[in-house]
């Protein structure tokens, strides 16, 4: 009974090592929609509890194999002892198979939440640049919509035209660095 009981989780097991490898795959795609990223973090966390409580279930019941198999009790016969070292030394593969799987779905969490976090720097730093490129931009387009009576500028009808000339020299050039770093 035992035996069998232990051979049962090994279909579980190489099951549930294929979803974890799926799920490792699934995370490397360049652009989730957003459903599929909740859904995926949560398939992750499920996959972590169910390792977990895998390796609840085969730690206590290896460690009392483990007795059966190698101590002398009076009501285990010494010719079955074999027989619990067989079973023993099955799921003792399989608690350890189940403890590598809690760590794989551990490293494939971090790994998923560190390629969310890429992606969420990379959306940033646009964002910073477009900021960036508007600021200047914006300073002057505030200082020449101020309502003053007296601006020098006001009377020269080439003034309208230099101070979009301006705008797109300092939008321009700043486009122009950013590329030539590697930033945009």
């Amino acid at each position: 009974l035992i035996d069998r009981q232990v051979d049962t989780y090994t279909p579980l097991i190489d099951h549930f090592e294929a979803q974890l490898e799926l799920l490792g795959d699934q995370i490397f795609h360049t652009n989730p929609r957003r459903g599929e990223e909740e859904r995926l973090l949560n398939d992750i966390l499920t996959a972590k509890s169910s390792s977990l409580r895998l390796s609840r279930i085969l730690t206590p019941q290896r460690e009392l194999l483990y007795k059966l198999s190698h101590n002398n009790y009076s009501a285990v016969p010494a010719e079955a002892r074999i027989y619990f070292q067989d079973a023993y030394d099955h799921l003792a593969r399989l608690s350890d198979l189940s403890n590598s799987m809690r760590d794989l779905s551990s490293s494939t969490i971090e790994t998923h939440l560190a390629l969310v976090n890429n992606r969420i720097n990379e959306t940033m730093k646009v964002l910073t640049m477009i900021s960036t490129i508007f600021i200047p931009l914006s300073f002057i387009a505030g200082v020449y919509g101020m309502n003053f009576t007296f601006m020098p500028e006001i009377d020269k009808p080439w003034a309208y035209p230099l101070v979009w000339l301006s705008f797109i020299l300092i939008g321009g050039s700043m486009v122009y660095f950013f590329r030539k770093r590697g930033w945009l």
